[in-house]
């Protein structure tokens, strides 16, 4: 037999066997049962935090087509919130084998990005470094494409490259195509955080969250307006010099001391919480129960009452706690005999707090407070005390 015609039928074979063994395409079920119709509805349902829809929505995309490289990089993405990263770059991996064409080779890079910044120091200490090289292999691809400049801007800012995080943002603004709205948000946080100019760690860690807590507002308080050396300053010392029996405290059982609060004692930020409740600081102080609640989301009323509070207790001007009482409220959403108005009013006037809302002048009692927009007002309470 032809020696060229077995080798021939022998390749043949070979190519055979090695399609029956690879992944095989199942067969839509309906019009919109497509790969891109699913990864689209995936990156949807991942903005609102529905993991397990989109994980199903990326997987219904492989199935489809099982070299559908957006199909991985969805998949891959979903494992990184879900901290699984190793599985995560596995599904990155796959995605860049098939990756077909610019936009879709630009797509890889960009979630091995997003994966690096979602663990950090947790898969690579030189995670940022690994995201630059991402960075410039997707500009020299196509310097005209807004995720990779967005993405890099968000890397910049989790590592305290604020002014090189806001030449990213800004670059996506000058593009003016994709993550414009989520780019300007991201500019106009870094700008307030650069006015603030944080000078602690916890402060620059506590400047990139979206609501603080009753923990962090004290770490700002202590590391940033160190407000317990104002009062140690500003506060005069009292000492109790009357005779105290040692057998009869001992007895009565005075030396047994309830803590202030029963719930901060693993706390990593514990000494600033403790710094803050010996200072009485009004609404920082333990709860009647002895908890302190430290990871209690606060308020913008909250918040203002603390700060009027502490421009009382270190300038000494008691009546600034009713200066703006029964004056005519400019917020439309707030009355003008709620407890809070006049800390209000108070943070306001003195531009210690903005308005939640310029274009309608609403305050918004109820909403949270960022770290940048905490920072912010700390800083100009700081010059004005």
């Amino acid at each position: 037999m032809n020696f060229k015609y077995l080798l021939f039928v022998f390749v043949g074979l070979c190519l055979l066997v090695l399609s029956a063994c690879g992944p095989k395409a199942m067969a839509p079920e309906a019009e919109l049962d497509t790969p891109g119709h699913h990864v689209k509805n995936g990156h949807k349902m991942l903005k609102t935090g529905k993991i397990d829809g989109a994980f199903r929505e990326f997987n219904r995309a492989k199935e489809l087509d099982p070299k559908y490289s957006p199909a991985y990089v969805g998949l891959g993405l979903v494992y990184g919130i879900r901290g699984e990263y190793e599985n995560g770059f596995k599904q990155l991996k796959i995605a860049n084998k098939y990756a077909d064409g610019n936009k879709q080779k630009i797509n890889v890079n960009v979630g091995d990005m997003r994966l690096f910044i979602m663990g950090r120091d947790k898969i690579n200490k030189d995670w940022l470094e690994e995201v630059e090289s991402k960075f410039k292999r997707s500009i020299k691809i196509d310097p005209e494409v807004s995720a990779p400049y967005f993405y890099m801007g968000i890397a910049y800012k989790m590592s305290f490259e604020f002014q090189q995080a806001a030449g990213q943002f800004s670059k996506v603004l000058d593009l003016d195509k994709e993550f414009v709205k989520k780019a300007d948000e991201e500019y106009a946080v870094i700008q307030k955080i650069q006015r603030a100019m944080p000078g602690s760690v916890v402060g620059k860690k506590i400047a990139l969250l979206h609501k603080i807590t009753r923990a962090d507002v004290a770490a700002l308080f202590i590391e940033e307006l160190e407000i317990d050396e104002l009062f140690r300053k500003r506060t005069p010392k009292k000492f109790d010099t009357a005779f105290k029996d040692p057998e009869k405290k001992f007895v009565s059982g005075e030396y047994v001391k309830i803590p202030p609060a029963s719930d901060i004692e693993n706390h990593v930020l514990k000494s600033d919480i403790d710094a803050v409740i010996a200072i009485g600081i009004k609404g920082l102080q333990p709860y009647p129960n002895h908890t302190y609640k430290p990871y209690k989301i606060i308020t913008r009323a909250e918040f203002a009452m603390m700060i009027e509070d502490i421009l009382i207790k270190i300038t000494g001007d008691e009546n600034l706690a009713t200066r703006f009482i029964g004056n005519e409220s400019p917020f439309p959403d707030l009355r003008n005999d709620l407890s809070f108005f006049n800390a209000a009013m108070v943070c306001t006037t003195r531009n210690i707090l903005e308005v939640k809302d310029i274009s309608t002048g609403e305050f918004d009692p109820q909403g949270s407070v960022s770290g940048a927009e905490s920072l912010l007002s700390i800083r100009t309470l700081k010059s004005q005390l």
